[in-house]
């Protein structure tokens, strides 16, 4: 029997109608709520009226809008996991895709199960702060006048705006966070943020850093917070505070 499934919403982006019945099928078995689109119009129109817990999204799609176009606009306004769905087997494509703002991605022809275990990975890591959090839940880590809350998966910067963070930079910056001054090479990065099951290379740590230090560093050229160690890894030089989170009421 499949496990129950409440309010996940998934929107497949992909013009093989084939492709579309498939995944359709599949995950309302398993309890999802699916919504098919064929195109970047399709796709808008469908977020536009409603919420999306993951988007999967083919890599390519017919017309001027291709899949990394859709996810770097996907990402300008929204951290919604975005798991790239390819064709092709070229790592540069995939580098591109993380670096644009997928989190995932997986090739095809797929097996519906390698695709559901992708998926359920990166709700989970949504949903869980992961390894090494806050030691008070109810405390925000603060950083060169950064303000990062682990629990809500939220950050705002010096001037209170918040900075949306897709999955895969909110769990690096967590791991920097609580490993502080601390040389943290590409494979305990790729085990810290679990990305080890996931994906096979070190290029996938670093595209996700480029991403995250054009969010944090004043000069991302010429980064002050997250810095290179040359021939090993990289090392967080801010030194991390915690003070009391704001209450709701």
């Amino acid at each position: 029997m499949a496990e129950a499934k409440t309010c996940i919403r998934i929107l497949v982006v992909d013009d093989d109608v084939r492709i579309q019945r498939m995944l359709a099928q599949y995950f309302s078995e398993e309890g999802y709520e699916v919504v098919c689109a064929s195109s970047g119009a399709e796709m808008r129109a469908a977020m536009a009226v409603r919420a999306f817990d993951v988007v999967l999204l083919d890599l390519v799609l017919p017309g001027e809008t291709g899949g990394l176009d859709l996810a770097r606009e996907i990402r300008s306004t929204s951290d919604v996991p975005i798991m790239m769905l390819t064709g092709r087997d070229d790592v540069v494509d995939r580098v591109v895709g993380l670096e644009v703002g997928a989190d995932d991605y997986v090739g095809k022809p797929f097996h519906l199960r390698e695709v559901h275990a992708r998926l359920k990975n990166i709700l989970r890591r949504r949903r869980q702060p992961g390894a090494a959090p806050a030691k008070n839940g109810g405390e925000m880590v603060l950083f060169e006048g950064w303000r990062f809350d682990l629990e809500r998966r939220q950050l705002w910067n010096f001037g209170g705006t918040e900075v949306a963070l897709s999955t895969g930079e909110f769990d690096m910056l967590r791991v920097f966070v609580t490993h502080p001054g601390r040389v943290l090479t590409r494979d305990m990065l790729m085990d810290l943020t679990r990305k080890r099951e996931r994906e096979g290379f070190d290029r996938t740590i670093d595209a996700q850093i480029v991403r995250l230090r054009r969010k944090i560093e004043k000069d991302p050229s010429n980064p002050q917070l997250i810095k290179s160690v040359r021939g090993v890894g990289y090392i967080f030089t801010a030194r991390p505070g915690t003070s009391p989170r704001p209450s709701d009421t």
